[in-house]
């Protein structure tokens, strides 16, 4: 059954329309990569500015070459690693990448999904697919359908794949030639790729002074209602307040209501349940705001903590 609705949202795609679809990060809102016009309608329909650059989804390593300038064999060696997986890559683009896609740069972020239905979906539309998170942009990253339907109820299709494994988005990092630049830490860390290639990439700490990849922004993946990093030396939580925790303790403060992303701090736990949780206290009609424990920012945390803080930032 799951085969015709992927053959059903293949066509829309083909036809310049929009679907949205399930990867093991987030759920994506997908469309022909290579139609300026299908893509403009992501924008539109997320309220997204279009100086934020798009991910292209890919199903094969031979489209990788032909929406690049060149591969080099560090790229390959990379992509032999981690693809299909929650790993994008930013490399120079070519002339049928559409400027809207990018957002007129001339660089391009690829990635190989690792999910059934994202692979299926690519491959039968036959192109490769543009896809940010299937939200309302700056809102909540949507890790089931149902924050998808919630957020954008007028996407055209939604191909249900269940919640999603990885819960948070890509790493994204930049390549050129050995040079590798972290741009949005992810479950893949830099002393992951840096294990599996040794002696391949020298590590740039330095940021791009442009936007070249999406997540950047100081403020991004919030709820509606407001966020605060938890304080743990807060004794009580004001009234109608939510914790969202990551592992079971001795000493609880008082709160309206409490969601566990782990109960052991377990960082893969918590990265796959934290934006359900988000979206769970955003939906409690009972919780007027939110707290959330902050995590020590090493290995993934650096990537929990990205998504905290830009959720939080317009709120503190």
């Amino acid at each position: 059954m799951i085969d015709n609705h992927i053959e059903k949202a293949a066509q829309i795609i083909r036809n310049g329309g929009l679907v949205a679809f399930p990867t093991e990060t987030v759920y994506g809102l997908g469309a022909n990569a290579l139609n300026p016009i299908a893509v403009a309608k992501i924008f539109e329909l997320k309220e997204r500015p279009s100086f934020d650059p798009l991910i292209v989804h890919i199903a094969s390593i031979d489209n990788l070459k032909t929406l690049t300038q060149n591969v080099d064999k560090n790229v390959i060696r990379l992509t032999e690693k981690f693809w299909p997986g929650p790993l994008t890559i930013v490399l120079p683009k070519s002339k049928i990448v559409p400027d809207i896609v990018t957002s007129g740069l001339n660089t391009v972020g690829i990635r190989m999904p690792d999910n059934e239905i994202a692979l299926k979906l690519i491959r039968a539309a036959n192109c490769p697919i543009a896809a940010p998170s299937a939200n309302k942009f700056g809102n909540l990253s949507p890790v089931s359908a149902e924050h998808v339907r919630k957020q954008l109820p007028n996407v055209e299709s939604i191909l249900d794949g269940g919640n999603t494994s990885v819960g948070i988005e890509s790493t994204i990092v930049s390549i050129d030639g050995n040079v590798c630049t972290l741009l949005r830490p992810g479950v893949i860390t830099i002393s992951d790729i840096e294990n599996a290639l040794p002696n391949t990439f020298v590590f740039n700490a330095e940021k791009p002074d442009k936007l070249i990849a999406p997540g950047l922004l100081k403020s991004h993946y919030s709820p509606v209602k407001p966020l605060y990093i938890f304080d743990k030396q807060a004794m009580n939580l004001p009234e109608s307040s939510g914790l969202i925790a990551h592992g079971k303790k001795d000493f609880i403060p008082t709160a309206s209501k409490i969601i566990y992303t782990s109960k052991t701090f377990n960082y893969l736990e918590i990265a796959a349940n934290l934006f359900s949780a988000l979206h769970a206290m955003e939906d409690d009609e009972n919780i007027k705001q939110i707290f959330i424990e902050p995590v020590p920012e090493l290995g993934l945390g650096l990537a929990i903590m990205d998504r905290i803080k830009k959720a939080a930032y317009k709120y503190q």
